[in-house]
């Protein structure tokens, strides 16, 4: 190895200070999340000031990972940090809503407690759900450092850029993919295996709509793709295991395999 590569190398390294350490990301969230949900690790907090103390001391660590990034962000730091506690309420009875809706579509589920604590989908989705505001505060990298942890911890990829409703449930969830600009509506609820997709990769697609959109109270089961953009998965519609989908179906719709073939609405293109 010679000067010239030592040379190159060093050059990533000082890239490389711009960013926060992974760990400082991960541990963020990690801590939020427990303050929300004690049932993550079975400790609570004893009084109102503890609580009032500990939400201070998140902000702050916000803020100083966010002065890493700094030469990136449109905003201060301190003005981001403070948005992104300030929406922590609402992102927090959307998880309670979450959680519930977990319970209430799993019939192994005991309680609230347990999925809280136990369930990959519970956890993936609040990761999510923190890097999403991030995400549209235009904080770059940090909220794909805390999908990605969560990507790598149960198998469910979901991207931060995505749009996604309340009373969401992913049950099992192993090899779910979600793409960065997927809508997702109230009350939906998607099996392992599902891919919510783009029909195309190129590079030149970018900044355009390329992942379905999945209305109100539908059901996906394990192994189904969904493609495109321009694909409208109906209200209330139920889309079988292992189907493949690159057009819209209607409102109400059933989509499934029976004896080797694909079922669909009169008329629809599955």
């Amino acid at each position: 190895m010679d000067a010239e590569f030592f040379a190159t190398l060093m050059q990533h390294h000082r890239r490389g200070r711009r960013y926060p350490p992974s760990a400082e990301a991960l541990a963020f969230a990690n801590r939020l999340l427990y303050a929300l949900f004690p049932e993550r690790q079975g400790e609570c907090m004893n009084s109102v000031p503890e609580l009032e103390a500990e939400f201070g001391a998140l902000r702050a660590e916000l803020r100083r990972i966010l002065e890493s990034l700094r030469g990136e962000l449109i905003r201060p730091p301190t003005d981001i940090a403070r948005d992104f506690m300030n929406a922590i309420p609402g992102i927090f009875g959307v998880l309670v809503q979450d959680a519930q809706a977990l319970l209430d579509g799993d019939p192994a589920a005991r309680s609230e407690y347990e999925v809280i604590r136990t369930y990959p989908g519970f956890y993936a989705v609040a990761l999510y759900r923190f890097a999403h505001e991030l995400h549209r505060l235009n904080v770059p990298l940090l909220p794909r450092l805390i999908t990605e942890h969560a990507h790598s911890r149960t198998g469910i990829d979901i991207h931060p850029g995505a749009v996604i409703g309340p009373q969401f449930c992913i049950d099992h969830g192993t090899g779910v993919v979600i793409g960065e600009t997927t809508h997702i509506g109230t009350n939906v609820k998607i099996y392992q295996g599902v891919t919510l997709g783009a029909l195309s990769v190129t590079k030149a697609l970018a900044s355009q709509k390329r992942h379905p959109t999945i209305e109100d109270n539908v059901v996906i089961y394990s192994g189904a793709t969904i493609l495109g953009g321009k694909t409208v998965i109906g209200q209330g519609s139920v889309i079988g295991g292992n189907v493949w989908i690159t057009q819209s179906v209607p409102a109400n719709s059933r989509v499934y395999y029976h004896g080797g073939d694909q079922v669909q609405p009169p008329g629809v293109e599955v």
